[in-house]
């Protein structure tokens, strides 16, 4: 038989009770005399604005752009935020709400699995998950996702960009080779982004920075954008083509394969699965939190050559 369940006492609300009392002498409810603080409308308008400029003019110039705010991408911005206190780090995220894929498992289903050793990576963002033997299981992806995307924001050299487009990347020729280095990205507001077609005159914005993580996803709307971009500028031929399900093979090969594809370009995620056509992953995300990781890693490789050829522009 099941033991009886403790029950917590209901806790103590955060607001003292009122000492007031109501026309009938009864004890006044400790919401009678709530209110909140005086405010103008033009206060909030203004608190809002004045951070979002500032933030858009001290990460015009930065040190590390991550393209898509997905697990791939979150993941390496905690490794880097926490290894290198000392970088700025921007994140540039097309939609409004952060986190791609990693809100459920497949299928619309609430459980995140993770094949062993990415729990790893859940033991270090102290995430609880069921260990089934050869996997883990995270009762609610949310529960991920909204762990790390706390983590990672609360980073003082770390902003989001959400709503945001990645419409082009910066691009400079080496003079003694002709090799193109990334440095940098075109941005612009996705709802701006998406009307092109239909208005004009809306130019996109830049952020220089010596070294982009791009996870993007594989093809869609704004999938892959980054090495479809390399084909199309004629950095590499072609893509390889994203192939048919095989978790096996595919989650060994986005870890490992996840590298600096060009001068100034770190790949990680589904992304990669495109140019290198590997197998798609199915419903599993520890290639993704791990991808990332190790898209941090090969950042920080190269990150002091690529910061010496940057400030040498």
């Amino acid at each position: 038989m099941t033991p009886p369940v403790a029950v917590t006492p209901y806790p103590i609300s955060i607001f003292e009770n009122t000492k007031a009392k109501t026309q009938s002498s009864e004890p006044a409810s400790k919401w009678t005399n709530f209110t909140f603080n005086p405010i103008r409308e033009s206060t909030v308008s203004r608190a809002m604005t004045s951070r979002y400029f500032e933030d858009l003019n001290k990460y015009a110039e930065s040190d590390v752009v991550i393209i898509g705010a997905g697990s791939c991408g979150l993941s390496a911005a905690y490794i880097l935020a926490k290894q290198r206190p000392d970088l700025k780090i921007a994140i540039i995220e097309a939609g409004v709400a952060p986190g791609g894929g990693a809100w459920l498992g497949g299928q619309l289903f609430s459980a995140m699995v993770m094949r062993k050793p990415a729990e790893k990576f859940l033991d270090e963002i102290e995430v609880p998950y069921e260990d089934e033997g050869d996997y883990v299981v995270v009762k609610h992806a949310a529960l991920f996702t909204s762990t790390l995307m706390s983590k990672v924001l609360r980073f003082p050299n770390v902003k989001l960009f959400n709503a945001t487009t990645v419409e082009d990347l910066i691009t400079r020729k080496d003079p003694a080779t002709g090799e193109i280095r990334i440095a940098g990205v075109v941005t612009n507001w996705t709802l701006v982004s998406m009307h092109h077609d239909d208005q004009s005159c809306m130019d996109p914005n830049t952020i220089n920075c010596p070294i982009i993580i791009s996870t993007t996803g594989h093809d869609g709307p704004f999938g892959a954008f980054s090495v479809k971009r390399l084909v199309s500028m004629g950095n590499i031929e072609r893509l390889g083509g994203m192939r048919g399900l095989d978790m096996k093979a595919a989650e060994d090969a986005i870890v490992k394969r996840t590298r600096e594809v060009v001068p100034g370009l770190v790949v990680g995620g589904m992304e990669l699965s495109e140019i290198d056509g590997a197998n798609r992953m199915g419903p599993t995300f520890g290639a993704m939190a791990l991808s990332g990781v190790k898209a941090a890693e090969s950042v920080l490789e190269v990150f002091d050559l690529r910061k010496k050829q940057n400030d040498e522009e």
